[in-house]
């Protein structure tokens, strides 16, 4: 609830301030005197967007603050403009942003305007209307249908994916597969490269290395005058000195240590002279296995573990891709449930909705009675949207309205009367107004339109909407303001050079008199004095 409004410097208002009370206020005065100004401010402390235009004139800055509860904790809003083009929001005097302050606002009050029933006509309107009037068995199914059509989402996006990827992946997994084949049919082993080199080496320089091994062989042993027979005729005749001293034994000695490592060094080349046989087809061999490794080498990443590594990795990719395959039927299993889970939640939700729409359409049509529509007729037609299925559900809901008997039911936007749309808004608000969990409406000049007898009802109605909500109510008929449990009258003067807007609480006998003035005019009579008075006790609760 608003219980304080204090305006300063804004438009052509230098500086008033006044307090609202629960129930039904008021606000009355004569065209131009600063009506809409008053509600413009009210929405700029509520979080509109501000236009440094509205400074008041030689003013550096428009001040416009409000005294509200909001989930039963008073709070002081600030709202300041300067003419410059800065603005700064403040609650309790924290600074906040425009954002963080409309969001808050939001709980505080709702303000409708004469054109506010354009609302009436927007299809999703009608769709969240009858939602929030059966929230408490609308919200859980809808939680539901959330639920369900995030995981179907979910899981169509990525089978969705997974297809559209598909045949790239497919191409990739067959080159890949192709490679690990050409690895694996391969089998290079670590170092092996080297190994071939060296082999390699060998084999092209196998005649030199025979000759020389094969000569080395003759002299050293295979021959009659080999170096191993004339070591062995050393060694005998040095053997016979052996015994007749130590040195003489030390050289016997040291002679038949040389001897037999000369005889293993000689058949050591042996050796090597009898394995350097190689033949043309053994070197082809070897020459081919190099340029594999080689190529493999080049493909692969330079050296033999980086091919094993690619090897290995490729492998697991492989498998990974080989796994889409399941992964793929496996989500086209679960959208398939959940498209059958969706499909019945979905149809749960419509046929609650259904059932709430025919409720409430009777609850308006006996407020539309009462707003002297006495032969209202009221049906919600329902239709399926575009898309298979939404977080909301498939339905989408507008209203359909007659309001003489024998006319068809049509969309409301084709009601042509705005004092009509104005009494229908009002019914609608007045059913709304039950489950909204706003504390203050406020209505700017939503009587345009009506007069008489019907405006008469309007204020009866606002009037009733009051004894659960503050009504803020901006009018120019008698009727209306009559019904007001508080009323104010916004008066504008000016002293020839500028021009000043005040509101003005009135007592009893003031709101006699602005009734008066507003069912005869500026010259304020006894007569019109008495009506303005009978009018109010008629419109006393």
């Amino acid at each position: 609830m608003i219980s304080h409004i204090s305006i300063k410097n804004f438009a052509i208002i230098e500086n008033t301030e006044f307090s609202l009370h629960p129930g039904f206020n008021v606000l009355t005065g004569e065209t131009g005197a600063g009506k809409s100004i008053v509600i413009e401010a009210i929405s700029l402390a509520l979080g509109a967007r501000a236009d440094s235009g509205m400074v008041r004139t030689g003013a550096e800055k428009a001040i416009i603050q409000l005294v509200g509860e909001i989930d039963g904790e008073e709070t002081v809003i600030k709202r300041e403009i300067s003419a410059a083009g800065k603005n700064l929001c403040k609650m309790n005097g924290e600074i906040v942003t425009l954002g963080e302050l409309a969001a808050h606002c939001k709980r505080l009050a709702d303000i409708h305007g004469q054109y506010d029933h354009q609302s009436l006509i927007n299809n999703d309107y009608h769709l969240s209307l009858i939602d929030l009037y059966g929230n408490k068995h609308i919200d859980p199914l809808k939680k539901k249908v959330a639920d369900a059509y995030s995981r179907y989402t979910a899981c169509k996006k990525e089978l969705d994916e997974l297809r559209s990827a598909d045949a790239e992946r497919l191409r990739k997994r067959d080159f890949m597969r192709f490679e690990c084949e050409e690895i694996e049919k391969a089998a290079p082993r670590l170092g092996e490269d080297e190994e071939l080199k060296e082999h390699i080496t060998l084999m092209q320089n196998s005649e030199k290395i025979y000759a020389v091994f094969s000569e080395a062989c003759e002299i050293a042993s295979e021959s009659d005058n080999s170096a191993m027979s004339a070591l062995s005729y050393i060694m005998r005749q040095c053997e016979s000195l052996a015994d007749i001293n130590a040195d003489f034994r030390a050289l016997s000695e040291e002679l038949s240590d040389i001897y037999y490592r000369f005889e293993d060094v000689a058949h050591t080349i042996r050796a090597h002279r009898d394995a350097t046989a190689f033949s043309p087809e053994e070197l082809d061999a070897a020459l081919a296995r190099l340029d594999l490794l080689d190529t493999l080498k080049r493909k692969y990443g330079g050296s033999i573990p980086a091919v094993l590594e690619y090897s290995e990795n490729a492998s697991r990719e492989l498998t990974a891709m080989d796994n889409i395959d399941a992964r793929t039927d496996e989500l086209e299993s679960e959208l398939e449930t959940v498209t059958r889970e969706l499909t019945v939640l979905s149809d749960e939700l419509s046929a609650l909705r259904k059932n709430i729409a025919n409720d409430l359409c009777t609850k308006i049509a006996r407020e539309l009675q009462e707003l002297s529509f006495n032969n209202a007729e009221l049906e919600v037609a329902f239709g399926r949207i575009s898309e298979p299925f939404s977080s909301t559900g498939t339905d989408t809901a507008h209203f359909l309205i007659s309001t003489n008997v024998g006319e068809p039911l049509k969309p409301l936007a084709k009601i042509a009367s705005g004092g009509e749309m104005s009494r229908i808004m009002l019914a609608f608000k007045k059913i709304t107004a039950d489950f909204e969990d706003i504390p203050t409406m406020i209505f700017d000049e939503i009587d345009s339109g009506i007069s008489g007898i019907a405006a008469g009802i309007v204020g009866q109605k606002l009037r009733e909407i009051s004894e659960q909500h503050q009504i803020v109510c901006i009018t120019h008929l008698p009727q209306i303001a009559a019904c007001g449990d508080y009323n104010y009258k916004i008066d504008k003067e000016s002293d020839g050079k500028t021009t000043r807007t005040t509101i003005i609480p009135l007592t009893q006998e003031e709101k006699i008199d602005e009734v008066a003035r507003l069912l005869g005019g500026t010259v304020i009579t006894e007569t019109t004095r008495k009506s303005a008075a009978e009018l109010i006790a008629a419109s006393v609760r």
